[in-house]
């Protein structure tokens, strides 16, 4: 049994999402989003850590995982995002977790199917895969899809490289 943290960085809002992991079934625990209550950058930052830590704390995850930075159309948009995304694993590795990223592309890929795919076939999916009554925010449905992306990568990375456990993100 494992438990997975995923997140989806943003400067306003970050998402998080937590699920376990059974053999193949996955069971949803938590998520949700951490909104920024300041403008000025490094209160947000801190905001960010923060938030993360007392998720850690609150559900004691064995392993996480953050979607890549993609190439923004505007460089400061997309700088806000990357100190989000370090903010975020600061936090992580403070709490001793390995991170694992993945590209947009390979969370949707692994979710829905399609790499292309919209935001609001991705909740759909989240909603499906987790048994969810209801659809999920967005940034907190990215952030679990996040976790599953994460939880359908360490089983492959188990059959094809016949490892027999990861722990800490490390195939054993």
């Amino acid at each position: 049994m494992t438990k997975i943290i995923g997140i989806d960085p943003g400067s306003r809002i970050t998402g998080y999402g937590v699920i376990e992991k059974q053999g193949n079934k996955l069971t949803y625990i938590a998520s949700g989003c951490i909104r920024m209550t300041y403008t000025e950058i490094g209160q947000r930052l801190l905001q960010i850590f923060a938030g993360i830590e007392e998720i850690i704390s609150s559900y004691q995850p064995d392993s996480s995982a953050i979607e890549q930075v993609f190439y923004h159309q505007y460089a400061g948009a997309a700088l806000k995002l990357g100190q989000a995304r370090g903010a975020a694993i600061v936090a992580l590795g403070y709490h001793g977790l390995d991170v694992a990223e993945y590209s947009a592309r390979q969370i949707k890929q692994a979710v829905v199917g399609y790499g292309a795919s919209k935001k609001e076939q991705v909740q759909q999916m989240v909603k499906v895969l987790l048994q969810l009554s209801d659809v999920p925010q967005a940034d907190a449905a990215d952030a679990l899809a996040v976790a599953i992306c994460h939880a359908h990568s360490q089983a492959s990375l188990m059959h094809f490289g016949g490892a027999k456990k990861i722990s800490r993100g490390r195939l054993k």
